[in-house]
């Protein structure tokens, strides 16, 4: 059988969120995506292949090894493990509404932990009630990926913690000695923080609430059937699942959507094949204004992607089908089949994972 493998491909845009209002923090920049991409393949050369692409058998095993299981935990590198103290705090602070300027939103107001981590609109309401113009990230398993933010302007999930109770268009707290005050003058969150931070002199501060909220996500992690699989159950997947990977790693979907989170760790161009129809957002372009990164943003982790509709960046795409479609027609120049799309589209269901329903359970909050 003839089978083209693509060696750039379709990411499945799931989740993103507004930019900030205030230059991002200098730091070494991630790794950039590649600047070319193969020609699509021609139409006919395809004909032949969409009905026999999905086929049935083993997946192969060398593909597999450029995945891994899910972690319990995603600890911070060089740091010890994150107290319970420190994770309860960090889990009050995510669902505090008084850390915004309207005390209205919080965390979790676009992050829903029961709802796999985002809030299912195409882009999330900030202050006042205005809409942003991106795509709410999921939570879930952030942690784990090389950088944060659709564009890459936060190295970590601490540090992507500081951006939205400070951004305008966000939670627009005015700045972070506001935030500060406004804790200090809640006696629940100043024995709190001391709790969490015992050999600090001045335990609450700005650095200190980001990293509490970060060692809470850290542990935001979903393992599913997938994980099982990987492990060796190979049980675990239904036949057309089994199907619809083999499609999606023979089309080289890995090579981007890859590792413990089948994605997050690498920069691509969205419309390597045809150009994206919605020019607005330029990605990481509006952070670095390299004329190479023009259309570039993170590509997001697949995991769970059955539950975080609408998707892309700018959440234009209402259905999984739909953007499997669209990834196909704009990332590899491929009109792919009803067939292939619904073996793809089966498989990923297969990475919708378990909620930690008793580690996410809104927390009693500090009165004040």
């Amino acid at each position: 059988m003839n089978r083209t493998l693509f060696t750039l491909v379709p990411f499945l845009v799931a989740c993103g969120s507004q930019p900030d209002a205030s230059p991002p923090p200098a730091a070494a920049a991630p790794p950039a995506a590649a600047s070319s991409a193969p020609a699509a393949p021609h139409a006919a050369a395809r004909a032949g292949a969409s009905a026999t692409r999905a086929e049935g058998g083993e997946v192969n095993p060398r593909l597999l090894r450029r995945f891994k299981p899910v972690r319990d935990t995603i600890e911070l590198a060089n740091a010890p493990a994150a107290s319970q103290a420190l994770i309860d705090l960090g889990r009050m602070l995510f669902f505090e509404k008084r850390l915004s300027k309207d005390r209205d939103l919080a965390c979790e107001s676009c992050h829903h932990l029961d709802r796999y981590g985002v809030d299912n609109e195409p882009t999330s309401i900030g202050a006042k009630g205005v809409r942003g113009h991106r795509n709410s990230p999921t939570v879930y398993h952030a942690a784990g990926e090389f950088t944060a933010f659709w564009d890459g302007r936060a190295g970590s999930v601490e540090e992507q913690a500081k951006g939205p109770i400070v951004n305008p268009g966000e939670m627009a707290m005015k700045n972070p000695e506001t935030v500060v005050a406004v804790l200090k003058a809640i006696p629940g969150y100043v024995t709190a923080f001391q709790a969490a931070f015992p050999a600090d002199a001045n335990p609450l501060t700005y650095d200190n609430l980001a990293r509490a909220i970060g060692a809470f996500e850290r542990k935001l992690v979903t393992p599913s059937r997938w994980d099982r699989y990987l492990k060796g159950d190979h049980d675990a997947l239904t036949a057309s699942e089994v199907t619809g990977l083999k499609l999606f790693t023979d089309l080289g979907c890995m090579t981007c959507h890859t590792g413990e989170f089948v994605g997050g760790s690498m920069f691509q161009k969205v419309g390597v094949a045809v150009a994206w129809p919605n020019q607005q957002d330029q990605g990481r372009f509006e952070i670095t204004k390299l004329a190479s990164d023009r259309m570039l943003f993170k590509v997001p982790s697949l995991r769970n992607v059955t539950k975080t509709a609408p998707y892309f960046h700018d959440g234009s795409a209402k259905t999984l089908e739909e953007a499997v479609t669209l990834m196909g027609r704009h990332q590899i120049g491929e009109e792919l089949s009803p067939s292939d799309v619904t073996a793809i589209v089966s498989w990923l269901g297969s990475l919708t994972g378990e909620l930690p329903l008793k580690y996410i359970q809104p927390p009693q909050l500090p009165p004040g």
